[in-house]
């Protein structure tokens, strides 16, 4: 079985953050200075190369200034029907 990284479900994940992102008129640099992190920690974010666990999640939404349950309906709105953990 794959890491859940790869899946079909986590680049749902992935994307739904990115459109966040995007929508919110934010650059990947803007996001990083608001995370306080390097730009590169996005970078990896949303090309896969590493997870965001819950609380990442909800920082990520705070600083694009999105509700984290808005953020995460959409993250649904995208899953696949049916996933493998």
């Amino acid at each position: 079985m794959p890491r859940s990284v790869f899946t079909d479900a986590y680049a749902s994940f992935r994307e739904a953050l990115v459109a966040a992102r995007k929508s919110a008129r934010v650059t990947q640099v803007e996001l990083a200075e608001r995370l306080g992190k390097p730009q590169q920690f996005v970078s990896k974010i949303e090309n896969g190369d590493r997870r965001v666990d819950l609380i990442e999640f909800v920082a990520i939404c705070r600083a694009l200034r999105v509700e984290p349950k808005d953020a995460f309906a959409a993250v649904l709105r995208r899953l696949p029907k049916s996933f493998d953990i």
